[in-house]
Parts: C-alpha cells; sequence; structure tokens
C-alpha cells in the first residue's frame, strides 16, 4: 500500500506552510499540497517574482518574492526548502521545521530507494542503472536531480516499484534519513563557492550513507570509505586492487568472479566510464542476471554534454563535455577521446586548484584554449610552468572566440574537446544550455 498521501497530509495538518524556491521541485510541492493536504495556509517564497496566473497558484496563497523573501520563514510552522535555494540562516537557528521533498519522500520509500552521488557520473550511474532495470521489465523509476522531482513519482509507486534517485550535495544537506541501498561514486573539488571547504561539502554528501540502518548496502569509492557503518558496506576503485569491487582494463573483479566490459559493442566513451559500468554492474546483479545485464548495457545511450560525439566539422571530430567542472573530468576527457587536438578550458571561477590539471597538460602536446574567469588562471598558471611549447596556449574572452579559433588551429583527423573543468553559472543557464551553445556554434562554421 502507498501511504505517502496519508504521510504528508499529516505532516502539514493544520499547519502554516512556506514553499521555499518556486522552480520546478517547489511547483511539484505545492501540487502535492494542494492535492492531499489541509494546511492552515500556504505562502510561496522566492527571489523571483511569481505569475500566480501562469503558474496556477490559487489566490488564497502569499507570493513573497524580492530580495529579503528568506526573512519571513519563521512565520511558518513548515519550510519546504528546495535543493537551488542557499539558507541564509542555518536551520538550527530557525524556529521553522526545515524539511524538503527528498526528506519526506525518503521516510515513506527509503526501502524502495537506490540513492547515487558523488562529484562527478552521478546521471550516468543513475541512468544506467534505471535503463537496465527497465530493459529486464522491473517497475523501475528515475528521480531526483536529473531533473524530475521525487513528489512527481511519488503517488505511482507499489511494493514492487524501486526508484533511482540522484542526490545532490544541495539534496542531502540537511537530510535524516537515508536510502536502503546508497552508491558513493567519488569526490572532488566541487561547489566551494558555496560551502568554502571541502570537509563541509563532504559532510553534505555523507548524508546518503549517515543514516543507513542495519542491512543496508553502502557502495562507495574506496578512498572514502567510513571506518564503520551498520550498513554492508563495498568498496570500489579503478587504482586500488584491495577494493571490494577492482575495474581495470576492460574487467570487473570481485571476490569469486570476473566480468569483461563488452568494450567493442558498447556507446560509452572513455575508461572512466568502465568504472561506472562497474558501479551499475554490482548494484543491478541484486536484481538481474548477468545476460540481462550485458544486453541492456550495450543499448545504453549516454547522456548527453558527457563526452558526447555530435560530429566531424572542416575535418575536426567535436566532442561536447560541458558536465566537466573539475580538474579529473577534463583529464579524463583529453585521455578518452581519440586522437586529441584542442581542448577548450573555463568558465565561472569557484576557487578549485587547478594544479593537477595544468600539469598534466604540460606533459601533453595538445591545444588549449582558456577562457572566461578560471580559464584565465589557468592559461596564466601553465604560462608559469616549464612548457617545451608555449604557443599552444591560448586565451579569449567567450566560447565563440574560442570555437573560431579552435576550428583553426586543430590539425584536420583531430579532436576537439569542450571540457571546461569549471562551473557555467552567471554565463549560462546551465552546463546543458553551454554544451548546446557549443554545439550550435561548431556547426555553424
Amino acid at each position: 500500500m502507498n501511504n505517502f498521501p496519508e504521510h504528508i497530509k499529516a505532516l502539514t495538518e493544520g499547519r502554516s506552510v512556506c514553499i521555499l524556491g518556486f522552480g520546478r521541485e517547489g511547483r511539484s510541492t505545492y501540487s502535492v499540497l494542494k492535492k492531499h493536504c489541509s494546511p492552515s495556509c500556504i505562502a510561496i517564497a522566492d527571489l523571483n517574482h511569481v505569475d500566480r496566473e501562469a503558474a496556477g497558484v490559487s489566490d488564497d496563497v502569499e507570493l513573497i518574492c524580492g530580495d529579503a523573501y528568506q526573512e519571513c520563514l519563521d512565520r511558518f510552522d513548515i519550510v519546504f526548502k528546495s535543493p537551488g535555494i542557499v539558507l541564509e540562516t542555518s536551520p538550527s537557528d530557525l524556529k521553522c521545521t526545515v524539511t524538503s521533498e527528498t526528506q519526506v519522500f525518503f521516510e515513506v520509500f527509503r526501502e524502495q530507494v537506490i540513492g547515487i552521488t558523488g562529484t562527478k557520473g552521478k546521471s550516468t550511474v543513475t541512468s544506467m542503472i534505471y535503463h537496465i532495470l527497465k530493459e529486464a521489465g522491473l517497475d523501475a523509476y528515475i528521480a531526483g536531480n536529473i531533473g524530475i522531482p521525487v513528489f512527481d513519482i511519488a503517488e505511482k509507486l507499489t511494493a514492487d516499484s524501486i526508484v533511482v534517485c540522484e542526490l545532490s550535495c544541495h539534496q542531502l544537506e540537511y537530510m535524516t534519513v537515508s536510502p536502503a541501498t546508497a552508491i558513493f561514486l567519488n569526490l572532488y573539488e566541487e561547489h566551494l563557492d558555496h560551502y568554502g571547504t571541502m570537509e563541509k561539502y563532504y559532510d553534505a554528501k555523507k548524508n546518503i550513507y549517515l543514516h543507513q540502518q542495519k542491512h543496508d548496502t553502502l557502495l562507495i569509492n574506496s578512498e572514502i570509505a567510513p571506518e564503520s557503518s551498520p550498513a554492508y558496506v563495498y568498496t570500489i576503485s579503478s587504482t586500488d586492487p584491495k577494493a571490494d569491487i577492482f575495474v581495470s582494463e576492460g574487467r570487473i573483479t570481485r571476490p569469486g568472479e570476473e566480468y569483461a566490459i563488452p568494450t567493442d559493442n558498447i556507446r560509452l566513451l572513455g575508461i572512466h566510464n568502465h568504472y561506472n559500468i562497474a558501479v551499475a554492474h554490482f548494484i543491478t546483479t541484486f536484481y538481474v542476471s548477468e545476460s540481462q545485464f550485458t544486453s541492456a548495457l550495450c543499448t545504453f545511450d549516454p547522456l548527453a554534454h558527457r563526452l558526447e560525439y555530435f560530429g566531424t566539422f572542416k575535418g575536426i571530430r567535436w566532442y561536447d563535455d560541458s558536465i566537466s567542472t573539475a580538474c579529473a573530468t577534463a583529464i579524463e576527457a583529453l585521455k578518452s577521446v581519440p586522437e586529441p587536438g584542442t581542448v577548450l578550458i573555463g568558465g565561472m571561477d569557484r576557487g578549485i586548484d587547478y594544479t593537477p590539471l595544468v600539469a598534466f597538460i604540460a606533459r601533453s602536446d595538445v591545444n588549449v584554449i582558456c577562457m572566461e574567469a578560471s580559464g584565465k588562471r589557468v592559461f596564466d598558471m601553465l604560462l608559469s610552468a616549464e612548457l617545451k611549447d608555449e604557443t599552444r596556449i591560448h586565451y579569449v574572452s567567450h566560447l565563440p572566440e574560442a570555437v573560431k579559433l579552435a576550428s583553426e588551429i586543430t590539425p584536420e583527423g583531430k579532436s576537439c574537446v569542450l571540457s571546461p573543468a569549471a562551473a557555467s553559472y552567471g554565463i549560462f543557464k546551465n552546463f546543458e544550455e553551454r554544451g548546446d551553445v557549443f554545439k550550435s556554434l561548431v556547426k555553424a562554421l
């Protein structure tokens, strides 16, 4: 029996509720509250203007918009915070109860959730696991940071449903419930503009497993595995042969068994994706046979903007890796694309340490086109390094100039990849828009 409607009704009955942030998730929350609940009142608070008529918000709902939109929170009993909202006041200093769609959803369905977090690879692993389960005929759903609010699927679930849920650090930050099956892929420097330190960023991510219970399952990169946990803990690595699951040279090894990745028949590019496949292989073996896994893996299409080959123009192979916001992903891109000739780097400067990327580039012979604020920092670091050929290092202001220059300096038959190792915010709406603009600029050459 699906008791989600009863749970959220009991949670909000006769209480004042504020929806903080009215994007996709806020609208999903509003829809559920209006359908199932009887709070004493509902308010919507957002930095941006909310068009009541266009958004379908009834006249009895208070709208609180503008720079002071968070000053109202203690007027309410419960605040549903959207992941994109950064709280100006810590929940511990507020009188109201701060919750979220993810928190309430997990309170009901945690036993049926496979939760995935990590700095990189979340969307690929989430989509891959979901694809494999669906291809095997199971009642699987995908939701979370992948772009589908969990409340959108809550009423559809049965006792046999499996929810594959991508979880960002912002969704996990204040969570007090963990999924029964948790996956923690990796940890790199990211979101330091919000968290300030890696420790605080890591603390937010840890909530994917901190509240797990006995007999739960945690699959985690061996470098960040906890010293103790009530769950069954399995480590995974592509560098540590002592990990419970070790992936190397296209083979996944675990005690008593080995699986050869069908590298010639899959559409995923890059050795780093072998790690993602190993994660999906381990988790889905609880649900499907090896033959079902292999068959589904070979029909899995990579997600857009993730080392996506989208054509050959002017004799150059072009790859969109706009998802890249860290040194490690840019390095993997250069290792993965065939015959790399040029890489485009740079975006919003979040203060991450670019030393590993600069060291890797210094040892290579690839052309580098830096752009935007972080690109200027990389450019300066490269010119300060000992390079055999400084003429391959370039700086331009923005993406259009970078694409034009790349078309001129990339040798015919080589590859050019946009792998920025930086966020897109302040320049583009998101990494998807950055990738789409990149592809349109290339196709217009």
